[in-house]
């Protein structure tokens, strides 16, 4: 799934896929927020680590958990 992350003062977003389920990763950013965690701990889909601090979180944008791909398949 897509996960797009908004920091604050920042023109640019991060942005990555994700192989956690959405569930999983609301969960973690509604208790990071909750309990005033310093930062969110994120993998993408090859196994990078993104450490993102709470106090610049804008927004962030849980994607669908199936992603349709446009082209040819042999």
């Amino acid at each position: 799934m897509d996960i797009r992350i908004g920091i604050v003062n920042s023109p640019r977003e991060l942005s990555f896929e994700s192989s956690q389920p959405s569930a999983e990763i609301e969960a973690a950013v509604a208790s990071a927020l909750a309990n005033d965690e310093k930062y969110i701990k994120l993998v993408d889909d090859a196994g990078k680590l993104y450490i993102v601090p709470t106090a610049g979180l804008a927004y962030i944008e849980i994607g669908t958990e199936k992603t349709r791909r446009v082209g040819f398949v042999a």
